[in-house]
């Protein structure tokens, strides 16, 4: 008879799975993706070594997975920030603010995932990542011309320009928690935040924002 596996089996192992990919992203907010070990993570989530093989065929596919739910949910935090009653210009700025101030709060884990050097994979996660905010973005410059709270633009270009500037802006503050720390900005913060709004929001709309 042909070996079926039961449905209570099939969730042991979506648990087991969730657990070592929550396992795994505690390890990597914590110290990055240089000291996630998979000894390290099989021993936080309770199992042998061998069995997070199982689930993953490398350390490299773990850390796409895990690098895949983890970028989603900013993506998603940053899309319900393009909602409200404001002008589609203040919900974009507001996204922005976001964007920026959560990556300087948690700044291990933004480095993790917007430039530690990795591997290949997860570099092509991150080109993923990025385009993903793109869209939203350009969504959001999209319907500032519509309701006349930005300027006539090319939006998908603006797009791509306003990931390029938030997250080239942001490395070298970040970078601090890297391996191999770069000069950081001399600014606090708040003040950081405030410089990066001021140039991508006077970029969209020609004025400057007010902090």
């Amino acid at each position: 008879m042909a070996y079926r596996e039961t449905e209570m089996m099939r969730e042991r192992k979506a648990q087991a799975r969730q657990r070592i990919i929550e396992c795994a992203w505690e390890s990597v907010t914590t110290g990055g993706f240089r000291s996630a070990r998979i000894t390290q993570i099989a021993s936080m989530a309770g199992v042998a070594t061998g069995s997070i093989y199982r689930h993953f065929e490398s350390r490299e596919e773990l850390f796409a997975e895990m690098f895949r739910l983890a970028t989603q949910h900013e993506v998603d935090r940053v899309a319900q920030a393009l909602t409200g009653p404001e002008t589609a210009a203040q919900q974009l700025e507001n996204a922005l603010r976001l964007f920026a101030e959560r990556a300087l709060r948690a700044p291990t884990r933004a480095w993790a995932l917007i430039a530690e050097p990795v591997d290949p994979k997860l570099d092509e996660e991150r080109l993923v990542y990025r385009r993903a905010f793109a869209r939203l973005f350009e969504g959001a410059i999209r319907d500032g011309v519509l309701d006349g709270s930005l300027p006539e633009q090319n939006a998908r270009l603006a797009s791509t320009s306003l990931v390029g500037a938030i997250a080239e802006s942001l490395i070298g503050p970040l970078a601090q928690a890297s391996p191999e720390p770069c000069e950081a900005a001399d600014l606090k913060p708040n003040e950081l935040v405030d410089a990066i709004m001021q140039f991508c929001m006077q970029g969209l709309t020609g004025t400057r924002s007010q902090p």
